[in-house]
């Protein structure tokens, strides 16, 4: 098995562990992401997951070694991505914990994730272009719509290196942390963010997925229905009473 399953309730982790391949996804890895990824949809200890690569390396894309062998990826347009889950659409975040390359499809993969805590070493790059392999697993979608058009058509037209510090001016990471911290930095942030009443925090993250596309007046209405949701659960009856006790008041986020 290359991918690997570590749980440590609410955080549920996800590995890739392929050092001979800098974890390069064949057609049977990306059966095992998916198949992780769905196990921790509907494992209901598990709030926040974590994909990390093994070994210093992120992704470095498809193994195109395996393509030649008959292990390829596999490409239809109904089903999973070539890549595993890239067109799954989870209820709840996913956080990449990036050390080392990102590129290719392993830049899709990350793009797919919510967050993205990166080591100081990390390198993003659209490293496909050299190849004349395509994106086909977000990757002309998800990044302009992350970073925007100029800088996603730089990226994508040039194929060129990006390394950590541009990347989080750009809004390509989220975090930036010393090497070899990024899976213990995202854990963390996943702990932090699974602390919070979880029906809310679901339904203003689909809130603002569901949102793309719509013009203003589609988006308010999407949001509204996303809210009654909450409501209905109840759940901020239960911050509410929190509240009243003297916790996280003056913007204090401890003992919530």
């Amino acid at each position: 098995m290359v991918v690997l399953i570590e749980k440590n309730y609410p955080v549920f982790t996800i590995i890739i562990d392929n050092f001979e391949t800098k974890n390069a996804v064949d057609g049977p890895t990306a059966r095992e992401l998916s198949s992780a990824f769905r196990t921790f949809e509907t494992d209901e200890k598990a709030l926040v997951a974590v994909l990390w690569g093994a070994n210093g390396t992120f992704c470095s894309g498809a193994n195109l070694k395996a393509i030649t062998e008959g292990r390829g990826n596999t490409i239809k347009k109904e089903g999973d991505g070539p890549m595993g889950p890239t067109r799954m659409k989870l209820k709840k975040p996913v956080i990449a914990a990036i050390a080392g390359f990102a590129v290719a499809g392993g830049l899709e993969l990350a793009l797919w994730c919510d967050m993205r805590v990166i080591e100081k070493n990390a390198i993003f790059g659209v490293f496909c272009r050299r190849f004349g392999v395509p994106l086909v697993d977000g990757g002309t979608v998800r990044l302009p719509r992350l970073i925007g058009l100029s800088r996603a058509l730089d990226m994508i037209l040039t194929g060129r290196p990006v390394n950590a510090e541009e990347a989080l001016t750009w809004g390509l990471a989220n975090r930036v942390v010393a090497n070899g911290q990024s899976r213990i930095e995202a854990e963390k942030l996943a702990r932090e963010i699974a602390a919070f009443p979880h029906n809310c925090m679901k339904n203003d993250r689909l809130s603002v997925y569901s949102q793309m596309g719509l013009n203003i007046d589609e988006a308010m209405i999407s949001e509204f229905e996303f809210g009654l949701k909450t409501l209905e659960s109840g759940e901020y009856l239960e911050g509410s009473k929190t509240f009243m006790k003297g916790n996280g008041k003056h913007g204090n986020f401890n003992n919530i």
